[in-house]
């Protein structure tokens, strides 16, 4: 298991930096352009005993925390995203998914766990959720992809021109969904200490293709810091 890294090894910043010339990519966020999203931080990955129970997640949550209560005083959006499957059967049960790529003897623990209305489904209770934010569903890996929600309508009626992407896990649905974001145009931040995944090799794969490719990473605070008022 790994845990949110403080710093990034110079490799991949020297990676970074050979491709593009700078490490950084945008020089300021405004914030009322801008929508924080934030993947998969459920019960189901971050209490003890659920079915995608993942300790490090919860490393991750001092920092969120810090990106929320910035963001959002600021006038941004804050949009959580619950990763959600409809019952075997409907219109909204990910088949090829759950069928193909889950054991048969995980998969109606897993398929139960993501269910509406089931406490494993809700968003972890060490977060501050407020009226004005959203609380969206996530069918997919990506918040973009086959969604009930148009996710990029969206966010282009209400002016959202960037997104920072967090939570769990780096390599599968934040990479997911950063990458759908930066082929849709957004200007796109993933930083680093806010992200994670279960294993340290995991994370740092996505990183270096995240870096390399899809986003400006760099830590919470160094992104709070070029946030405008």
């Amino acid at each position: 298991m790994t845990k949110a890294s403080a710093s990034l090894p110079q490799e991949l910043i020297d990676r970074s930096i050979y491709r593009r010339g700078t490490l950084a990519v945008f020089d300021r966020i405004e914030p009322k352009k801008t929508a924080l999203m934030v993947i998969d931080m459920q019960n189901a990955w971050l209490v003890p005993g659920a079915p995608f129970h993942t300790p490090p997640t919860l490393t991750i949550v001092p920092a969120i925390n810090r990106l929320v209560e910035a963001l959002r005083s600021r006038g941004g959006l804050v949009a959580w995203f619950r990763h959600t499957t409809g019952a075997p059967g409907t219109d909204t049960y990910w088949g090829h998914y759950f069928e193909n790529f889950v054991s048969a003897d995980k998969r109606g623990e897993a398929i139960e766990a993501l269910l509406e209305g089931r406490p494993t489904h809700d968003v972890y209770s060490g977060f501050d959720i407020r009226a004005e934010d959203l609380v969206l569903p996530k069918y997919r890996f990506s918040a973009f992809l086959k969604n009930t929600v148009d996710v990029e309508k969206l966010f282009r009626e209400r002016g959202i021109d960037t997104v920072i992407v967090v939570g769990t896990a780096t390599n599968v649905g934040c990479e997911s969904t950063i990458r759908d974001a930066m082929m849709l145009d957004f200007k796109t931040f993933m930083p680093h200490d806010a992200v994670v995944a279960a294993y340290e090799d995991g994370h740092l794969a996505s990183m270096r293709s995240v870096m390399q490719t899809f986003a400006d990473v760099r830590p919470v605070d160094e992104l709070i810091g070029i946030m405008g008022e």
